[in-house]
This record gives structure tokens, sequence and C-alpha cells, in this order.
């Protein structure tokens, strides 16, 4: 009885530690208010559609969505941390640097915060994505082409994927964004996401070879 019961413990073990290991984990969106869908119902923002796209497609488990309207990168690189400790995710999409940019702070400020939040991200094990953004013309050319080059620079760094602009093809369609001119609309987000879901796919597809 001894012999059997023993033997029942150490087939035991394995199988819980193999459970354990073949956990899904998340992906982790960490941006500000255009991944916060603010102004819309949240259930109609980009990350919300993204959630129901990769569960339909069995890719992961979930999509936590840590955007926090206004949000900078120093308020980013102030959250990732316990973030990453407590979703342990696949993939972290970093959709920040828009804040930083209106406030017209020097770019040398954002870059820094958002190669240490990548390097952090890939020391948790996680895949990043990251996610650029635009700014209106009167910053002039030379800040705008500034910030374009900032997520270029990085992506090419870190060699992480990169979407150069979140709303490529709805920013200049006035019927696509909110009266403030700097948010889409609810109508817009389908879009939105078709600008996010094919390198999201390629990254997921990525970390599973």
């Amino acid at each position: 009885m001894l012999r059997i019961l023993c033997l029942f413990l150490l087939l035991a073990v394995p199988a819980t530690s193999l459970e354990a290991r073949e956990s899904p984990r998340p992906v982790l969106v960490l941006g500000d208010s255009l991944s916060a869908a603010y102004g819309i119902p949240v259930d109609s923002g980009w990350v919300n559609l993204l959630r129901t796209r990769l569960k339909e497609s069995g890719a992961v488990a979930d999509v936590v969505n840590a955007s926090i309207s206004g949000e900078t990168t120093s308020g980013g690189l102030a959250r990732i941390e316990s973030l990453l400790a407590e979703h342990k995710p696949v993939l972290v999409l970093l959709e920040l640097g828009a804040n930083d940019a209106l406030r017209g702070l020097p770019l040398g400020t954002p870059k820094q915060n958002l190669s240490r939040m990548i390097r952090l991200a890939m020391d948790s094990g996680a895949a990043v994505l990251l996610i650029g953004t635009e700014i209106p013309t009167n910053y002039g050319p030379q800040y705008r082409d500034g910030l374009r080059d900032m997520y270029r620079d990085l992506a090419a760094e870190f060699n992480v994927p990169l979407v150069p602009f979140l709303l490529e093809g709805v920013a200049l369609d006035d019927s696509l964004m909110q009266p403030d001119g700097l948010h889409p609309t609810a109508a817009a987000q389908p879009m939105v996401l078709a600008n996010v879901l094919p390198v999201v796919m390629k990254a997921l597809a990525g970390q599973r070879e």
C-alpha cells in the first residue's frame, strides 16, 4: 500500500508542474487614452476588440488593458514592473509617448523611459510591440520628425516590431474623430485594430516558435 501511495505522489507532482508551466499567459497593453477607450464605451475600444479576436483564435487566454487616459512614459515606467510581476504577459504592447509629445517635452525623456520599459519587459520573458503616434502639425516638422525617429530607433535598437502610427487612416478623417480632434470614435475602432492586429499575431507566432 505504501509503495502504491509513493508512486501516486511521484506521478502527481510532474502533472501539477506541467499544468503550471502550460498556463496561458496574457497580452498586456500599456497605453494612454487612445487605448483606454476615451470618450467611447469601453467595450467598443480597439483593445477590447483585440481581446475578442485573440480569444476567438485561441492565440491567448486574455488581454489585460492597463492603459490610463493621460498616461505618460514616466507613468508607464513607474507601473510596468508591478504589472509584469502580476500578469506575467507573453507580449507587451507599449502605446505611450503621445502625452509627452503634446507637452512638448524633450524627446530624450520619453525615449529613455520607453527604452527602460522595453528592457524590463524583455527581461521578464515577454515579447514587446511598440506602437507609435503622431502629433499635430503646429508642433513643427523638426519635432514631428524627431518623434517618428524615436519610435523607429527604439524598434531597431531592441529588434522589436513597430506599428508606426496607431491612427493611420483614421486621424485625418474628421468623420472618424471625436470633436477634440485627438481621439477616434467608436466607429473608427475596427480600423485602429486593423493597424495593430497583424503585427500582434506575428509577434505571438514568433513566441510560439
